[in-house]
């Protein structure tokens, strides 16, 4: 069996920046097994796998070790495949998940996408040792969301310090771990690091950025912001908040177009 694979560089407008996942369209679903397989021989930190049923395509997530609820950058890279090398001519792709429910896609101008995500509420919470002590800095504030941590520092440079310890944020009971403050030429930057997930360190996480954009909106009185994340590679998002839904726009590049020889 041959299924063609892209790889897209997401929330960047340059190769090599942004993060990278892969995608495959499938005619059909196959084994839950061999798409783990398919996602640990990438290693990347998604592989996106979406099949078309009727007006919407069926998208599911897999990081090297687990199939995960929700990734934004994975979901901008398949919409960046469909409009681009399978004919969509509408503005908007209607994408739906098993764990996350109704998505979409639409396209706008000059390259940019935006995603239509369900927003993640999250909670202000007592400060956690444990981490504190991962992370290596005590931070002015601490959330909780439905599958992260959300911690708050004071400045850009605070974030651009961190140095975490990978093997005490694995025995954390998380998805992952959020690090974010006022950024000095964007509303806000963000880290993320998610190791039990086969991910050390994320370039750029599309669903970190639904539980950011409503505490940012909160704090700086707005609904529209510019965001960073700041790993190795970067990205740049627009992200909007409305409620119960969260709007999060970048751009996308191609890196790869493959066949996998299952």
């Amino acid at each position: 069996m041959k299924q063609k694979i892209y790889q897209i560089d997401a929330f960047t407008d340059r190769l090599f920046g942004g993060n990278p996942a892969a995608v495959c369209i499938m005619d059909s679903w196959l084994d839950r097994g061999l798409m783990q397989k398919i996602a640990e021989e990438n290693n990347l930190a998604e592989t996106a796998f979406a099949v078309k049923k009727g007006d919407t395509y069926e998208l599911r997530w897999f990081t090297p070790e687990t199939e995960v609820d929700l990734c934004g950058h994975a979901t901008l890279a398949t919409a960046f495949v469909l409009f681009n090398y399978y004919g969509i001519t509408e503005n908007t792709i209607q994408f739906y998940s098993p764990r996350s429910g109704e998505l979409n896609v639409k396209k706008g101008a000059n390259g940019w996408m935006t995603l239509d995500f369900p927003t993640d509420p999250i909670v202000a919470i007592r400060n956690i040792a444990e981490l504190d002590n991962a992370i290596g800095l005590t931070p002015i504030k601490t959330l909780k969301g439905k599958t992260d941590y959300v911690m708050v520092y004071n400045s850009q440079q605070e974030i651009e310090a961190i140095q975490p310890n990978f093997h005490l944020l694995n025995q954390l009971d998380c998805r992952g771990v959020i690090i974010t403050a006022p950024g000095d030429d964007v509303d806000f930057v963000s880290r993320f690091f998610a190791p039990k997930c086969g991910i050390p360190e994320d370039p750029v996480t599309g669903s970190a950025h639904t539980s950011l954009t409503p505490y940012w909106s909160e704090v700086l009185g707005k609904t529209k912001l510019t965001a960073k994340q700041l790993s190795k590679r970067q990205g740049n998002l627009v992200c909007e908040y409305l409620g119960n839904r969260v709007k999060i726009s970048g751009k996308a590049v191609p890196y790869l177009f493959g066949e996998i020889d299952i």
